[in-house]
């Protein structure tokens, strides 16, 4: 995903200083993985490797918890996929639909959330610079 999807666009929209975050998932934290990502984006990562960590047990920071997968299921099983290449299908198509103003929103209120956290008590949101 990395080197096939994420590198390749990030050349393409000529992106060369932004952020990596990632949760603290064993294989997101591999060693073969970090030292992909430090090849790619030196210290700016936020994860449980990086030198910004992240915070542990933060479903709701993360829009792929607190948004993605909640709605993805929603969309998915109303057709009640009996098959894997059905529910493959199904996953696609309810990505596909997710309008751009609702993506525009869950980032807004990313964004919230974040000063929310650095607001009140994490000292791990007050290391991280928000940019948005």
């Amino acid at each position: 995903m990395l080197e096939d999807f994420l590198f390749p666009q990030m050349e393409k929209e000529d992106i060369d200083d932004i952020w990596f975050q990632q949760d603290g998932v064993t294989c997101h934290t591999a060693n073969v993985t970090v030292y992909l990502l430090r090849t790619v984006f030196d210290n700016r990562i936020i994860s449980r490797t990086g030198n910004i960590h992240w915070p542990p047990r933060s479903r709701d920071l993360t829009p792929l918890d607190y948004f993605l997968w909640g709605t993805v299921k929603d969309k998915c099983y109303t057709n009640h996929p009996e098959k894997i290449d059905d529910l493959k299908y199904e996953i696609g198509v309810a990505i596909e639909t997710i309008e751009a103003d609702t993506i525009e929103n869950v980032l807004k209120n990313w964004v919230d959330r974040m000063g929310y956290c650095k607001a009140t008590h994490s000292d791990n949101m007050n290391k991280m610079v928000i940019y948005y």
